[in-house]
Formats: structure tokens, C-alpha cells, sequence
């Protein structure tokens, strides 16, 4: 009993050190957002005066470089329909390979899921050159086409919860002479509502938070079209962060509010969804 009671103590003491390490950057990134120095000041932990003038200046005071709101409008339109599309697409290639029985589809989901294994910028340079070849680059047309384009694949999770869904729900629907396209938004949709806030918030992180595909496809430089990661980034740069420093740790932590309250809010149904997509493979 005594020998448990110390493991777990230290196991405890060990997620609290970790827990404290990853939390030190968040907790440097807040208080410097509040600081009245401009630049880096890495002297003291804390701001010797504090401010809110870096927020201020981020939302209210634009200028050539920190044009804050039009990135966020910029990154929160390009997510929204993203978000949108992609969603559609899991859902429909999961249901897909979850309801339906055809030729090649263990073959087609072998091959989805082995193209998942390599990361998506590898592909970059060839998805440039089609974007431009179609005059989309430096759209905001084009990143929600490449966002959108192959998240299809992505299919597994939202697949593995509805293989949950009672196939006798299904059949007393053919039975009633239901289409597929029925089935799929009047019986099985209504009864996976945790996989699509799962997959609907997924589907947004990844457009809100791409840095590669933002600045490879948006290269013009006209900073008004930029999205927040592309903006947040030129911030840093060597003649300008004595500057805007502070600034961008303001603008990492406006970025955050809104996926922070979106996991708040969703979080029951989010944990629900990834849980569920576990049972089946």
C-alpha cells in the first residue's frame, strides 16, 4: 500500500513539473502582451509596467505592418468555409465506407489511409504550380481549395463512430424505401452528433492555425490579405521586432480566444467524438 501511495505521489509530482514547463511560454506569451516595452525583454519574467496598449494598437491603430483585424476577418472566412467543405467531405467518405459495400473500397481506404502517413506540405510544390496555373494563387479561393481538397481522406475517426450507428436503423429505412442520401441526413447525421462537432472543429483548427500553405500561396505581399499566421510571423522580422514584439504576443493571444472558448464549449461532445470513433476500426 505504502510502495502505491509513493508512485503515485511521484507520478503526480512528475505531470506537475511537465504541466509547469509546457505552461511557462503560455504564461510569458500573456504577461508580455500587457507589458509597455515594445520590444523582447527578457530581464524580468514579469513587466516591470503593465499595459494595454499593445491591444489597442492591434485592433484599433493598423498600419503598414499590423493590420490585425483584416488578417483576422482574412484567416476566419478562409476557416469558416474550410471548415464547411471538409466537414461535408469526412462525413460523406465515412458514411461512404462505413454503410455502403462496393468494389475496391478496403482497397481505397488501405490507400487513404497510407497517404495519410505522409505530410501534406511534401505535395507543395506541385500544388503551387497547379494554383497558379489557374490563377489562384494569391486567393483566398485557393487556400480554401487546397484546405479543402483532400480532407476526404481524413475519414477514419468519423468512420470508426459510425460503424456504432444500429445497421437495423438502416434497413427499416430501405425498407421504407429511403435513398441513401435520406438515410445519411435523416438517420445516421441525427445520431452522430459527437463525431460532427469532432470533425467541425477539426476541420477549423487546421485552416486557423497553417502557416505553410498561407504564406506559400499568398506571396504576393500585400499584407492586407494576409491571414493572421502570415502576419503574426512578419512581426518577428530582424527590423521589426524591436517594434511590434510585444504587439505580436497580443495577437497570439486574440488568436487563441476563439478556439479556447470553441473547445470550451464543445469539449463534452469533442471527447464524446473521439472516444466513439476508438470503438470500430
Amino acid at each position: 500500500m505504502k510502495k502505491r501511495y509513493v508512485n503515485m505521489v511521484l507520478r503526480h509530482l512528475l505531470l506537475a513539473v511537465l504541466a509547469f514547463v509546457w505552461l511557462i511560454p503560455i504564461a510569458w506569451l500573456l504577461v508580455t502582451s500587457f507589458s509597455s516595452y515594445t520590444g523582447i525583454n527578457t530581464s524580468t519574467f514579469f513587466p516591470q509596467e503593465w499595459s494595454l496598449q499593445n491591444y489597442k494598437n492591434l485592433l484599433f491603430s493598423a498600419d503598414s505592418v499590423a493590420q490585425f483585424p483584416n488578417w483576422f476577418k482574412n484567416t476566419f472566412i478562409v476557416a469558416c468555409c474550410s471548415c464547411v467543405i471538409s466537414s461535408a467531405f469526412v462525413l460523406m467518405v465515412a458514411y461512404a465506407t462505413s454503410c455502403m459495400r462496393f468494389k475496391m473500397r478496403k482497397p481505397l481506404m488501405n490507400m487513404a489511409v497510407i497517404m495519410n502517413l505522409f505530410p501534406g506540405f511534401l505535395s507543395m510544390i506541385a500544388v503551387y504550380f497547379i494554383l497558379r496555373t489557374l490563377n489562384l494563387t494569391n486567393n483566398h479561393w485557393g487556400l480554401v481549395l487546397v484546405y479543402s481538397a483532400s480532407s476526404g481522406l481524413g475519414y477514419l475517426i468519423a468512420k470508426g463512430f459510425l460503424d456504432t450507428v444500429p445497421v437495423s436503423l438502416r434497413e427499416a429505412a430501405y425498407l421504407d424505401g429511403a435513398s441513401e442520401a435520406k438515410i445519411f441526413w435523416s438517420v445516421v447525421l441525427p445520431m452522430s452528433q459527437p463525431i460532427i462537432v469532432y470533425t467541425v472543429i477539426s476541420s477549423f483548427l487546421a485552416p486557423w492555425m497553417d502557416f505553410i500553405f498561407a504564406k506559400m500561396i499568398l506571396n504576393a505581399g500585400v499584407s492586407s490579405q494576409w491571414t493572421v499566421a502570415i502576419g503574426l510571423f512578419n512581426m518577428l522580422d530582424r527590423s521589426l521586432i524591436n517594434t511590434y514584439f510585444t504587439q505580436f504576443c497580443a495577437g497570439g493571444v486574440l488568436v487563441s480566444i476563439p478556439i479556447s472558448v470553441l473547445f470550451v464549449i464543445m469539449q463534452k461532445f469533442y471527447v464524446e467524438g473521439v472516444t466513439g470513433g476508438s470503438v470500430k476500426g
